[in-house]
């Protein structure tokens, strides 16, 4: 029996004999047998593979609004928004003509452009702290170039990170790294040579002591912490009163940089970033996702005597051909335009609020212990009757319940990220009725997989 499903729009979704929903995905599965011959494991990016739930992955026909169809004509409640920069949802109409309108004049040109400057300069607006801006077009880059400007501006090696943070695919960071090393139940990677991280020191997340102690023992000095100051590579961790206040005083103590990625938080946890939300201004930090609006574009930006390190106003060497790409431009300055509209942000942290309340909710009636987190418009259920605060905590989750739990969901129309050591991720496109009806399928889908 074919039924309409809660989206209505759900031509490929069945009843079974026991009336749990079952998805009819033939393209999808055509599509990544395709895949498989000529990328490897069939997808661009790991975690999107569906090899920690089970099953193999939805291929996306479109977006619009609050939702996504794949290729056999599912509609979806989408949580993902391609893991967090589509804060105002699929194909927003001010962004897409943003694009389009950059697109009919060129899309590329190895030249400077007057809409870098502006977005830079909205940056600097909308973030404390942060005096002069360098765009480059991945998280990863951001991340790296920070990392070489505070070991160039110290004249140090060594750096601190946290057991779970993910701050990109450089060899140097992936050490004991969340995210999709996490959910793939990797080894932090071959390939990396055991020198590439000799300088790389590993604390707890919210483990104030530890980071204490490596200070300590660290006799040539340490050039940099680098955190995210909101946990969202390992679900959504917040930092422990003190913890990023406490990070602040000891970099500052020891003539250290304190750089917050906020490749996931920026504009997310706050419109200003984690920084703006919890009073602490780092040295540098690092943007991504949302400054894009949907294309390819991060940024790291910081006080201005650091910045002007970076070449060519300095010594450190940092290039990229696509670096402030015109097209990513016109969709990072629309959507930070549209989000600086009063309440914008507010009613999508509100959404945030309520989504996350109401699956805990359905978490206790179904039985299933569970942790709920939530910072601005990022929220995550952690399903472990353990209090979440660092890393080890997460790794408490039953990951094979969280499976079922997936499969429930995405049955009944509901797409969430494919692993439990990821957010939920809430857009302006989504309503208060699309909420509700979320919170229903997860309390169905909770119910089956206790």
């Amino acid at each position: 029996m074919i039924t309409s499903g809660m989206t209505g729009t759900r031509p490929g979704t069945a009843v079974d004999g026991a009336g749990t929903p079952t998805l009819r995905l033939d393209r999808s599965r055509a599509a990544f047998a395709a895949a498989q011959r000529v990328i490897p494991g069939g997808v661009n990016s790991p975690v999107r593979a569906f090899r920690a739930v089970g099953g193999q992955p939805l291929f996306v026909d479109r977006g619009a609004g609050s939702r996504v169809y794949d290729l056999d004509g599912n509609g979806y409640l989408d949580y993902v928004l391609s893991y967090g920069p589509l804060i105002l949802g699929h194909a927003e109409p001010s962004v897409v003509e943003a694009i389009t309108r950059a697109a009919a004049r060129g899309t590329t040109y190895g030249a400077p452009t007057p809409g870098e400057t502006a977005l830079a300069e909205l940056v600097i607006e909308l973030v404390p702290g942060v005096e002069m801006v360098r765009l480059v077009s991945s998280g990863t880059e951001a991340t790296m170039s920070a990392l070489r400007l505070a070991r160039a501006a110290t004249g140090r090696a060594k750096i601190v990170k946290f057991a779970g943070g993910y701050h990109g695919h450089g060899d140097l960071l992936l050490a004991q790294a969340g995210s999709g090393v996490a959910t793939l139940g990797l080894p932090d990677s071959p390939g990396v040579p055991p020198g590439a991280t000799a300088d790389t020191l590993v604390a707890p997340y919210n483990d104030l002591a530890a980071v204490e102690r490596l200070f300590a023992a660290a006799t040539d000095g340490i050039a940099a912490v680098i955190v995210e100051p909101v946990a969202g590579n390992m679900g959504v961790v917040p930092p422990e009163p003190g913890f990023l206040e406490g990070l602040r005083r000891l970099t500052a103590a020891h003539g250290a940089l304190l750089i917050f990625d906020e490749v996931l938080s920026g504009f997310r946890a706050a419109l200003g970033g984690a920084g703006a939300l919890y009073g602490v201004t780092p040295d540098l930090i690092t943007l991504g996702k949302v400054i894009g609006g949907g294309l390819p574009l991060a940024a790291y930006a910081g006080r201005r005597e650091l910045m002007e390190w970076v070449a060519p106003a300095g010594p450190v060497y940092q290039a990229g051909t696509l670096s402030g790409n015109p097209l990513a431009v016109a969709a990072g300055l629309a959507t930070l335009r549209r989000l600086r509209e009063p309440g914008l942000f507010e009613g999508i942290a509100a959404k945030a609020e309520r989504l996350v309340g109401g699956i805990a909710a359905a978490a206790a009636a179904a039985g299933v212990p569970a942790f709920p987190t939530r910072v601005g418009t990022l929220g995550c259920v952690f399903l472990t009757p353990r209090r979440v605060v660092s890393y080890e905590d997460a790794k408490t989750s039953d990951t094979a319940r969280f499976a079922r739990y997936f499969a429930g969901l995405l049955a009944r129309g509901v797409s969430i990220a494919p692993s439990q050591f990821e957010a939920l991720f809430l857009s302006a496109a989504h309503t208060d009725d699309e909420i509700e009806r979320t919170i229903e399928a997860a309390a169905a889908a909770l119910r089956e997989a206790a």
